[in-house]
Formats: C-alpha cells, sequence, structure tokens
C-alpha cells in the first residue's frame, strides 16, 4: 500500500499564493544563496519560520516589501499556515547541496 497524503482546501488562496511564490523567489537558483547568507549573519536557523519571518528575509530575498510575508502569513488561518511551514520546509531541503554543505550550520538542528 503506497501512502497517500491527504488533501486540505486552502481557505485563503490570494494570500496563500502569494506568500507562495514569495517564497519561491526566495529560493530560486539565482537567489536563494543571498537568502542564506541572510539568514547566516543574523545567525537564524533555516527551519525557524518565525524568526525568518520576523527578520524579513524573505521578503528582501524576493524583492518584496518589508513584512509582506510575514503579514501574509499571519493572515492565513491555521491550517494554511501548517501547509505553508510544510511548503518552506520542501523548499529548504530543495537547495542545491553544494549551497547546503557551504550554509551547513543554518541546517543544524543544535
Amino acid at each position: 500500500m503506497i501512502f497517500e497524503q491527504g488533501t486540505i482546501k486552502v481557505e485563503k488562496e490570494r494570500e496563500f499564493g502569494d506568500l507562495k511564490a514569495a517564497m519561491e523567489k526566495a529560493f530560486a537558483a539565482d537567489r536563494v544563496a543571498k537568502y542564506l547568507k541572510e539568514l547566516d549573519s543574523r545567525k537564524i536557523r533555516i527551519r525557524d519560520l518565525n524568526a525568518v519571518f520576523t527578520a524579513g528575509a524573505i521578503d528582501r530575498a524576493a524583492g518584496d516589501g518589508a513584512g509582506t510575508a510575514r503579514t501574509l502569513y499571519q493572515a492565513l488561518p491555521v491550517s494554511d499556515q501548517a501547509q505553508m511551514r510544510e511548503f518552506y520546509l520542501s523548499k529548504i531541503e530543495e537547495v542545491d547541496p553544494a549551497l547546503r554543505a557551504k550554509f551547513h550550520k543554518l541546517y543544524q538542528y543544535y
């Protein structure tokens, strides 16, 4: 039997889509190094999404206005926030292994 993840309907599709697009921009091949450098300079662990939003790192990497990502995230209901967190965690695992090795401290769990 194959595991199949259940689907949860997104309640606030516009906010969810805008935040997802900002995250995709931040993790684009030409921007992800800048994003990782920013987190490294601020000593923020990559999995600490609240600290990432507080620092405005996604906004700067995506070229959006300050606080946009955080505002969008906070506007989402808990179920949408959980799906966005899952999307973010999947994006950090897709980062090029060479960049992950270079910024290995960001990926540490402790």
